[in-house]
């Protein structure tokens, strides 16, 4: 078996990043049997930033090919600035806004149109204390092979000779096993105001 190689995002990649982030979509595991669009969560948390933010954005090949990704971005407020003017635009010609339906009965794939038109903001607490951030996905192949610290690391190498000192992550609720991941990597979880969305775990690493 060949060892594990970490290497700079290339956009031969990112059908591979789109696959990966569908695998994974569902609390961790395979979403594909919930979308009949395979890109949607990828539109969102992974191929903007491959696009966008390359420096930041490496993957992880085994024998078979590209098999876990991380990608972030330094600055969060200033990010979600620049996704409004470079990425939201063509995506919101490209997918209905379904906030004329109830959303009750939004599909899987409107849940994800309706957060293109509207993108989630993190609390501006966490955004002022920790203003980078990433995320970091997985093939189930590769789960407790070690490559998400290896990952991390190279990740948080590169982030800091760009002069990033202070992170955040949101994981799922639902999504015990990446929150564990998380704590490992030295992140927090942050305590915030109760008005604060309870869907999402913030945690934070300075």
């Amino acid at each position: 078996m060949r060892a594990l190689k970490i290497r700079q995002f290339r956009s031969v990649d990112l059908e591979a990043v789109y696959a990966i982030s569908l695998a994974t979509g569902h609390n961790g595991g395979d979403a594909s049997h919930l979308y009949q669009d395979g890109k949607l969560i990828g539109h969102i948390y992974s191929a903007p930033y491959a696009a966008l933010e390359a420096r930041l954005a490496l993957v992880v090949e085994d024998d078979v090919g590209v098999a876990g990704f991380v990608v972030g971005t330094s600055d969060t407020e200033r990010w979600h600035d620049r996704l409004e003017a470079e990425w939201w635009p063509q995506l919101r010609r490209e997918y209905d806004d379904p906030s004329t339906i109830p959303s009750a009965q939004w599909s899987a794939d409107q849940r994800r149109a309706f957060a293109i038109h509207h993108p989630e903001q993190p609390p501006k607490q966490v955004v002022e204390a920790f203003p980078a951030h990433l995320h970091l996905n997985l093939s189930s192949r590769l789960q407790g092979r070690g490559a998400g610290v290896l990952l991390f690391s190279e990740w948080v190498a590169r982030a800091s000779r760009l002069g990033i000192k202070a992170m955040h992550v949101g994981v799922n609720r639902a999504n015990g096993r990446a929150a564990r991941f998380w704590s490992k990597m030295g992140f927090e979880q942050l305590q915030l105001a109760d008005d604060c969305p309870s869907g999402t775990i913030w945690m934070g690493r300075s």
